[in-house]
């Protein structure tokens, strides 16, 4: 063989070697997203009678992020915040809109994912759970927004039984008897593809729905006997069911021996679905000693405040807890950075890398959120100052989070300088949108007791 047969040979399997380690040095991505869990519902987060080990173990062995904010305040908007980078001043999906017989308003054709994004660096990509952003026949099916692989619920309506007639495999109606747990059957194919797939890149969207109503459970397990209500009993045995399953997903990513080389985030997608004074609510302090005010619906910090967990051994410092703010449409950027892929599309998050790592936040203007149920809401953080807007025409409140985490002290009086600051952003950060006008009342919408 001549020298220049062997030179071209080396030089060919240098390339192959280094194709072979960029697409290995490439991380795993999961991201685990609940439904309507409380962040005080945690033992990580100081939760005493919900038992969380295999979560509060994931903690330990990575970083909470107690300043992880949702997109806003229920299921679809924030999913679809999360998805497409855009915070709901800009995100084409503002409020839950159902759509009949089964589904909820689509992503619009041309929508730019997290999944497509990853999908055109060589990833496999996954979404198990619950999607909500547009049935199989509409634009945002999940299967034409990127996603390789759909098990689950599509609608969030019929996501509210725990033991369904039907689920869905990609677009495949599969019947079931009605009285099979649903989880059951999402936590076996979620660990089946990342099994099937852990030899390459991979991206899972493990859209949990537990522990969102109706409040199903199969075992009630350790809380049987406890002096609860039976809600109270289902309730904890849900939070804690979410918590095993999330240590199986751990645990079989060990065994893969893709450990060190998968950046695993926990989050919820908005606050509890339970007044602080409710019978699950008061017994579990999910306002963490009132701490925190609002819940699912409000865009005050109860709830958009997430119980965050980011874990990536050898990556993500372990057994830390950051103060540092970061919200969902920072996850699109973050996950193209770690991928290699420069984005072209339109965003408002920042690459969180290096918060994940262990520095700082990305220095920005300002966090925003609106949401358009019942009266539009909207809110605006900059710096520690949050100013909450409960529709167009009511007053601008205003709070100091360094000092009033609680928002219980409306500064607005005093500081007319700021209401002016929160009064401009809120206006600059939002596109107007036919679907999506400020209004004092939805056309159609009672309120919500």
């Amino acid at each position: 063989m001549n020298i220049f047969r062997l030179t071209c040979l080396f030089s060919l399997s240098l390339f192959l070697l280094g194709t072979v380690q960029a697409a290995s040095s490439k991380p795993n991505l999961i991201f685990i997203l609940c439904d309507d869990l409380a962040q005080g519902d945690l033992g990580c987060y100081g939760q005493k009678l919900i038992q969380t080990p295999n979560l509060d173990s994931m903690a330990a062995e990575g970083t909470l992020f107690p300043q992880l904010y949702s997109g806003t305040s229920v299921c679809a908007p924030s999913r679809s915040s999360l998805m497409t980078g855009l915070h709901t001043g800009h995100c084409p999906i503002r409020a839950n809109r159902e759509l009949k017989p089964e589904g909820q308003k689509p992503l619009p054709a041309g929508t730019i994912t997290v999944a497509q994004v990853l999908k055109s660096a060589g990833y496999a990509t996954a979404c198990t759970g619950k999607w909500g952003m547009g049935m199989f026949d509409t634009s945002g099916s999940p299967l034409k927004m990127g996603f390789d692989h759909f098990y689950g619920y599509n609608c969030q309506r019929h996501a509210h039984s725990y033991f369904p007639t039907y689920l869905w495999n990609d677009d495949k109606c599969v019947d079931l008897d009605g009285k099979t747990y649903a989880q059951n059957l999402i936590a076996a194919d979620t660990l089946a593809w990342v099994r099937a797939h852990a030899d390459a890149p991979f991206f899972l969207f493990h859209a949990i729905t537990l522990p969102h109503g109706n409040f199903e459970i199969d075992d009630l397990g350790i809380y049987k006997d406890k002096p609860w209500t039976a809600l109270q009993k289902r309730y904890a045995a849900m939070v804690t069911r979410l918590d095993s399953d999330v240590g199986h997903l751990l645990d079989l990513l060990k065994e893969l021996k893709v450990d060190d080389n998968t950046l695993v985030v926990f989050s919820g997608d908005n606050g509890a679905s339970f007044e602080p004074k409710s019978e699950v609510g008061s017994l579990f302090d999910q306002s963490m000693g009132g701490k925190l005010r609002g819940f699912k619906r409000s865009l005050y910090e109860g709830g958009l405040r997430q119980a965050g967990i980011a874990r990536w051994p050898g990556s993500v410092p372990a057994g830390k807890v950051s103060d540092e703010a970061w919200a969902f449409w920072d996850f699109l950027p973050t996950a193209a950075e770690l991928a290699g892929v420069p984005l072209s599309s339109v965003h408002d998050g920042q690459s969180v890398v290096s918060l994940l790592k262990g520095g700082s936040a990305p220095s920005r203007e300002a966090f925003y959120w609106e949401l358009h149920e019942g009266s539009s809401l909207q809110a605006v953080r900059f710096g520690d100052w949050k100013a909450v807007r409960n529709g167009p025409s009511k007053p601008i409140e205003l709070y100091d989070l360094k000092t009033d985490l609680a928002e219980s002290r409306n500064l607005a009086s005093e500081k007319s300088d700021l209401i002016a600051k929160a009064e401009a952003l809120m206006k600059s950060m939002r596109t107007e949108h036919v679907d999506w006008p400020l209004v004092d009342k939805q056309p159609g919408k009672k309120k919500k007791k």
